[in-house]
């Protein structure tokens, strides 16, 4: 079959494969006085547009939440669509158990994790509401993005059209620059960690292997194989610099539908990575190709600035982003 007969209008690109995972199982919801939301088997979208004002701070518990279907699965629990019950503001409930959380010796992680998202205020990050716990459980109270992960939207549509990725190249710049000010590097962006917002905005999620580093050097060895650096594929010193590569590695794989270094084994990929061995396909625009390339640079100081992504090209040419009013961008 041609490839123009396998083109999906509304994304510009083929029909899915399917690769990495698979999408979640249907889990019950938390037993402990939750109910189930009526009519929350399809959320409408508009629906979905969180009123104002948002949860104030103060002590949940889950008794202040009808839980309702679940969104998505994770190692240590699940999230779950969630209304609280006075204000009806629609959350995600992440629900982890700390029985596996202290199985897998994560509890700092965790800590961590919690306290760098919920200090982040930024258009394309999630925000992380607030937290509580019972005997078993820690429960996460995060916004709700409702047009869900990344990852499946690109399963879906197999590769995305040059607007709709330089959008979120500009988005996901914009958001780590935010980061990156505030000495936080993220070290682990892909498409499952990133969901899409009301109006398909992009939003940073699952800080798990965050780090604040305020001398932004580490050694720890984390995130995805495929979207690992060189520097970290060889045990070296990180900094910053290593969401750059990320960034990189996510924009060939939104154009061209997998991971540029992606191969048959673990160890063919790192070799492949610390080579820098790219190879675009023929379609891949010029303007896209010379982003990626100055991405993916093997020494991290030779890696294109983020504020230099926000002013690239093919970015500004492309790019369909639409900001909040009341949002004032980083300056350069």
């Amino acid at each position: 079959m041609s490839q123009k007969e396998n083109v999906n209008p509304k994304c510009g690109a083929l029909t899915p494969p399917g690769h990495r995972k698979d999408p979640p199982k249907s889990e019950s919801p938390p037993k402990g006085g939750a109910v189930t939301l009526p009519g929350t088997g399809r959320v409408p979208l508009e629906s979905c547009a969180p009123p104002a004002p948002p949860l104030q701070p103060r002590t949940f518990s889950l008794e202040d939440f009808e839980v309702g279907r679940p969104l998505g699965k994770g190692k240590f629990g699940n999230v779950y669509l969630a209304r609280e019950r006075s204000t009806k503001f629609l959350v995600a409930l992440k629900v982890l158990f700390k029985s596996q959380v202290e199985k897998e010796g994560v509890e700092h992680q965790l800590r961590r994790e919690i306290e760098i998202q919920a200090h982040l205020r930024h258009p394309n990050i999630l925000r992380l509401y607030n937290y509580f716990h019972d005997r078993r459980r820690v429960f996460l109270i995060l916004e709700f993005a409702p047009r869900g992960e990344l990852y499946k939207e690109l399963q879906r549509c197999r590769r995305l059209d040059t607007p709709r990725t330089a959008t979120l190249m500009e988005e996901l710049a914009d958001a780590l620059l935010y980061c990156h000010e505030r000495k936080v590097i993220h070290r682990d962006i892909k498409p499952e960690n990133l969901l899409l917002g009301f109006k398909g905005e992009l939003k940073i999620a699952d800080f798990g292997w965050s780090v604040h580093a305020p001398s932004l050097r580490r050694r720890t060895l984390c995130g995805t194989l495929d979207y690992l650096p060189p520097e970290m594929v060889e045990g070296m010193a990180h900094d910053e610099k290593v969401d750059l590569w990320c960034v990189g590695v996510l924009c060939f794989e939104l154009l061209v539908g997998h991971p540029p270094f992606e191969s048959p084994s673990h160890a063919e990929t790192y070799q492949r990575i610390t080579k820098v061995d790219l190879h675009f396909p023929p379609f891949v625009p010029d303007g896209a190709r010379d982003l990626i390339s100055r991405l993916l640079r093997r020494s991290p100081s030779e890696r294109l600035p983020l504020a230099d992504v926000l002013q690239h090209p093919w970015v500004r040419a492309h790019s369909r982003r639409v900001l909040p009013p009341t949002y004032v961008p980083p300056q350069p």
